[in-house]
């Protein structure tokens, strides 16, 4: 360092001595343009810094907006906007008070919410080049409804969640979620949610369904006691005949109307119920049916001959040539025919297919083609099953009765996720007891099911157990192929999410993680508390698709 500090030195010196004036005036005027230029770059060093935060704060500030846009007023955007600003703006050496903010909401589709902001940043070294100010103008969009939400939600309702809280654990994560969906809604049809409890069977509810062309009442799975008085005459039974059950024989007993619960000790004899008997507890009745034969008999000839006695007769001729014939009915007891009652049907369904089984392969059970009442395979089984779980309801933005549901779910009977995914499908798709809403062609759609069980499969309509068979529950799932429910569904677009609540220590289903969308979508969960905050994490990742950008 001595030498440089020593030429310095000598350099100053010499500089100070010298009559050169042209020297100085060079050297003055070159340090001109190098002075501009360093104060250039700490000025617009410092734009940038301002640029940044202003754009940060513009991005958080239309992100909040967006939440409460549709129901600000232009001065509630405007002080929102301003007061969220504030919040946000970092500390450049600039006041946010500085800057002007301006909001403006649009209800195009998409709809969106765009933040202006703009800010003149004072130089402190250019200015003596004449620029006082360097002007900046950021912009910042949100826009919320490109992409509108179908939700599927499949849960188990079946009688393992009675343990370890996990049916209380799930209605509170449901009824947090139904929250969250619906706070992403800016307008009602944003977000549509469907609810589908699933045991061994779904309900399709009462009343109107109940005569629904895409049911089938030809059998009912469980209660009727089939070949009972159905084919051959007994001259016992029949209206006004003593009640051939008594104190439940078989299942049956008598009764005074459809569908009523009291007993009487004959047959009715007439009206609308005359000759029913019907099963103690099933959607049917036997009805009983004469069976008579008729002849004609000639009862009298001669003088005296007469149609005393026959209700159906008649003479011809007179004296010796007088003939009087009668038709003769006889009785030859009653046949018994079955037939749906459905003011009895708690409106619980069954697998679609055929009766003895759906097939190794492809079947009705694991699609969403329409009912056709020309192929009963496509339509849906009623079955009287004593679990039915609370009735399903379709696409809804009734969150107040989607609640009342979820509320009011009980844990019973056995499980049968097929079923429940297969018309968790159907209620996006429409069809059967499903009505769906019209879709909009300026939106994206976003189809989701969310199937959560706690267990394996054990019973559908067909067979009871969960193995890896061709006949066998899991099969109509996910069979090792790689088809089955799962496969179609996610075939047609649709992304799933599934959810094993596992508090027992059981293995990983690894047909619920196949069944998933992705790996990712796939939720292993070994406390019931755990439901909700998974629930939470999927509303999240939900709602994040409503902003587009």
């Amino acid at each position: 360092m001595l030498p440089i500090w020593s030429n310095l030195r000598r350099a100053v010196r010499d500089f100070s001595v010298a009559r050169s004036g042209n020297v100085a005036i060079i050297f003055a005027i070159a340090t001109l343009p190098l002075a501009g230029f360093v104060g250039a770059a700490i000025d617009y060093s410092r734009a940038n810094a301002v640029k940044a935060a202003l754009q940060t704060a513009l991005d958080s500030t239309a992100l909040m907006l967006s939440k409460e846009a549709t129901t600000d007023t232009s001065d509630q955007l405007q002080t929102n906007a301003t007061k969220y600003f504030n919040a946000n703006f970092s500390s450049v050496g600039i006041k946010a008070s500085s800057v002007t903010i301006t909001p403006v909401y649009s209800t195009d589709t998409p709809s969106q919410i765009t933040v202006n902001g703009a800010v003149a940043v004072p130089t402190s070294f250019v200015g003596i080049l004449g620029v006082k100010f360097i002007n900046l103008n950021e912009t910042s969009t949100a826009a919320w409804g490109s992409t509108r939400l179908r939700v599927a939600l499949v849960l188990d309702n079946t009688g393992s969640m009675a343990d370890a809280g996990k049916m209380t654990a799930l209605k509170s994560a449901t009824s947090s979620l139904l929250d969250q969906l619906k706070s992403a809604a800016s307008v009602n049809g944003d977000v549509y949610v469907s609810i589908v409890p699933f045991v061994k069977d779904v309900s399709v509810g009462a009343c109107g369904a109940k005569c629904a062309t895409w049911l089938d009442f030809s059998k009912d799975y469980t209660n009727l006691a089939v070949g009972m008085h159905d084919s051959t005459p007994s001259s016992s039974v029949g209206p006004g005949s003593a009640c051939p059950y008594n104190s439940w024989t078989n299942g049956y007993s008598c009764v005074t109307a459809a569908g009523g619960s009291s007993t009487t000790s004959s047959i009715p004899s007439s009206g609308t119920n005359k000759g029913w008997i019907c099963p103690s507890n099933s959607i049917g009745c036997y009805d009983s049916v004469a069976q008579t034969s008729t002849t004609t008999k000639v009862v009298g000839t001669g003088w005296f001959a007469s149609c005393s006695g026959y209700s159906t007769c008649s003479c011809a001729g007179s004296g010796s040539n007088k003939v009087c014939t009668a038709t003769i009915t006889t009785n030859n007891g009653y046949k018994h025919t079955w037939f749906v009652d459905t003011t009895k049907w708690t409106g619980c369904v069954t697998d679609r297919g055929s009766t003895t089984a759906p097939g190794t392969t492809a079947g009705h059970d694991q699609d969403v083609a329409a009912p056709d009442t020309t192929d009963v395979t496509t339509l849906f089984p009623a079955e009287q099953y004593g679990a039915c779980p609370q009735t399903m309801t379709g696409l809804s933005y009734d969150w107040t009765s989607m609640k009342s549901l979820v509320t009011n779910m009980q844990p019973n009977g056995s499980t049968n996720q097929p079923i429940g995914l297969m018309m968790g499908w159907l209620s996006l798709a429409g069809g059967g007891p499903f009505t769906v809403p019209p879709t909009d062609s300026n939106y994206q759609y976003s189809n989701i099911i969310i199937l959560l069980s706690d267990g394996l499969n054990t019973q559908d309509r067909w067979y009871g157990n969960g193995s890896a068979t061709s006949t066998s529950v899991d099969y109509r799932m996910v069979d090792p192929s790689g088809n089955g429910t799962c496969a179609n569904i996610k075939a047609a677009g649709i992304t799933i999410y599934t959810i094993q609540v596992n508090t027992g220590g059981d293995p990983t289903s690894t047909l619920l993680k196949n069944c998933a969308s992705d790996t990712s979508k796939f939720f292993l969960l070994t406390s019931a508390s755990q439901i909700v905050t998974t629930f939470q994490q999927i509303g999240t990742n939900l709602t994040q698709l409503r902003v587009a950008k």
